[in-house]
């Protein structure tokens, strides 16, 4: 079944940064967007997947797309996906800007990629010659083998201290202001803010493919090959006019098994992301026994006190997938995760799209009971009432406790002040009976709910 999103599009006039091998993009992407969204390293092929970003210009934004580097050699891992990912920005472009290392001048590669690029788009290309830091690195430069690359005079910039960008900006701001799609002017305030959604789990559980599917189009690259994701990755989409971004995260596995300083900085930002989210999508692999390191992230989860809906993916290759069986699976995952075990269930295929239209309402009710308010006057009636029904058992100490009042402070999560009689203490399972009995009444669904303890003074 197709998604029932649509990819939210500005019609932005949009620039794409295309080149070889660390040549510098993401770190320019970085410096034009003024943010550190791309992952930045001395690693070729840092980069995989697209990135997109805003630049605000003038008082106007335009959207900018940085693209993995290319060797344009077939025998190169996930090349021949990186290529695919850089056409499709080529595509969506107005202007190509093709980076160049100012340090190194014009490689074979270059002078194909250029021959590729007159051949294919048809589009307006900008040579920006990257890491020109000092006057000193562009007096050493010769222009003229960057012009019979066959697109005019060369802008030289530096994406690692900025020299040059104003100057970059103000040339592409120029040329967009004549095309068809031109920057646009910052929108107001009051849109309604979008539901943030982090799609984390393992390694090679799914979850690229699931995103792809979510957003209904191939923005990030899926292969076997673990670690293909090394960065988050987000797209705003729109489902019954709600803006939903969702981030698909590098693949989370423990310390001891980390391997590279690649692999160490995409996981330190798939949990930013995590931080950063309102809901999670915890993906877990149907087809495998669960493993230590869907628990970790499970607890993980659980600290960050956010709303989580369990993705079992790959179920089209589970051998049983009656009724029956999934209802056994449902059981033995919650006994997995009983710190979350407000989260709903489903089963769903990122390779074949089962079930994955199911997700949108389960986020949009998790959205709604994360912002739930109760008045003080029904907080007051269901605290007498769950008393009432249970009383209240001791925590440490002889006195017997006494609850004298319950109330709402905080909601995204929820969070509730409940106070206690001086001298007195409740015992931890006779809180979580209080949260089981306000999730029940109230259907805080896929939430969790926050319990203070206030002691009153004598």
């Amino acid at each position: 079944m197709a998604t029932p999103v649509t990819i939210l599009s500005e019609n932005l006039p949009t620039i794409a940064l295309v080149g070889r091998v660390n040549v510098g993009k993401s770190t320019l992407f970085n410096r034009l967007i003024e943010e550190h969204k791309a992952m930045v390293s001395d690693i070729p092929g840092t980069t995989r997947t697209r990135n997109i970003g805003t630049i605000l210009w003038r008082g106007k934004q335009m959207r900018l797309i940085d693209t993995g580097g290319l060797t344009l050699d077939p025998e190169v891992p996930l090349e021949e996906e990186i290529v695919h990912q850089t056409e499709l920005a080529v595509k969506e472009a107005d202007i190509i800007a093709l980076v160049v290392d100012g340090k190194v001048g014009v490689l074979p590669g270059e002078r194909e990629l250029a021959k590729r690029l007159r051949r294919a788009s048809g589009k307006r290309v900008v040579v920006l010659i990257n890491k020109i830091d000092r006057e000193k690195d562009a007096l050493a430069v010769t222009q003229h083998s960057y012009e019979r690359l066959g697109f005019g005079k060369p802008i030289f910039v530096s994406g690692a201290n900025g020299r040059n960008v104003g100057d970059a900006l103000d040339f592409l701001f120029d040329i967009l202001e004549k095309s068809k799609r031109r920057p646009k002017e910052i929108e107001q305030d009051g849109k309604t803010p979008p539901i943030r959604v982090a799609v984390i789990g393992k390694p090679n559980v799914g979850k690229s493919s699931l995103f792809n599917k979510l957003i209904g189009e191939e923005r990030v690259i899926v292969s076997p090959l673990p670690h293909t994701t090394r960065e988050p990755h987000d797209t705003l989409v729109t489902y019954e006019d709600q803006p939903i971004l969702f981030i698909d995260t590098a693949g989370i596995r423990r310390k001891a098994a980390v391997s590279g300083e690649l692999e160490k900085m995409g996981i330190g930002k798939s949990i930013h992301a995590i931080g950063s989210s309102d809901i999670i999508l915890l993906v877990i692999d149907g087809s495998q026994p669960i493993a230590s390191q869907d628990l970790q992230l499970g607890g993980l989860i659980e600290r960050k006190a956010k709303s989580v809906v369990i993705l079992v993916n790959k179920w089209d290759l589970s051998e049983d997938n009656s009724d029956t069986k999934r209802h056994d699976v449902e059981r033995m995952v919650l006994s997995y995760f009983p710190h979350v075990n407000f989260a709903p269930i489903i089963f769903v295929s990122g390779l074949t799209g089962y079930r994955v239209h199911q997700i949108f309402p389960a986020l949009t009710r998790a959205w709604n009971a994360r912002h739930t308010e109760i008045p003080e006057d029904t907080l007051r009636q269901f605290l007498k009432q769950t008393t009432h029904a249970h009383r209240p058992s001791r925590g440490k100490g002889t006195r017997h406790p006494e609850l004298t009042g319950l109330k709402q402070i905080d909601t995204n999560p929820p969070v509730f002040e409940l106070f206690v009689k001086y001298r007195t203490s409740v015992h931890p399972s006779y809180i979580r009976y209080i949260e089981q009995r306000l999730r029940d009444q109230f259907e805080f669904f896929a939430t969790p709910i926050v319990i203070k303890l206030t002691k009153l003074k004598r």
